[in-house]
């Protein structure tokens, strides 16, 4: 990879509104973080490692498993199970209103039906409104205003009943 096309990629990278770009290939890796005002790219030239050594399991004694925690563990999964998850279905920045100065879409308590505006999420200088799947009321907002998203990163708990 070469100095012009690096360049194209740190473009394009900023431009896309990213915050964070990993790129490997056989004999580089290149990071590209984009943080408020300020550019910073990482380029590593690889050299081509050996086979790895192999490391000699040491056997440790079997230590006593403690019930109760396990138990501590799934009772908030159990709390949870009840409710309906709605997932981002792209990344990008997640909006609890429309703009500055209109009114939030959905606050905790709310109870929501079918085809209602949940957020909005832009990606790449498009804003797309998620819409609710299901009817229900809001439960829990999992995600902060004007926060990034990952796909299939959890937004809200709705409760369906």
């Amino acid at each position: 990879m070469d100095l012009k096309e690096i360049q194209n990629l740190i473009k394009f990278v900023a431009k896309s509104g990213a915050s964070e770009v990993k790129l490997e290939m056989d004999d580089v890796k290149i990071t590209i973080k984009t943080g408020s005002d300020s550019e910073t790219t990482i380029v590593q030239q690889v050299p081509v490692a050996a086979a790895p050594q192999p490391i000699a399991a040491i056997p440790q004694p079997a230590a006593p498993v403690a019930p109760a925690a396990p138990a501590a563990e799934a009772a908030p999964a159990d709390d949870n199970s009840k409710y309906i998850i709605v997932k981002s279905p792209i990344i990008g920045t997640f909006y609890r209103k429309p703009s500055p100065d209109k009114p939030l879409f959905v606050e905790v308590g709310q109870s929501i039906a079918e085809g209602d505006v949940l957020c909005i999420i832009e990606a790449m200088k498009l804003f797309n409104e998620i819409e609710s799947e299901v009817s229900g009321k809001i439960v829990k907002i999992l995600v902060d205003d004007a926060s990034p998203v990952e796909f299939d990163q959890p937004l809200f708990l709705v409760d369906p009943s």
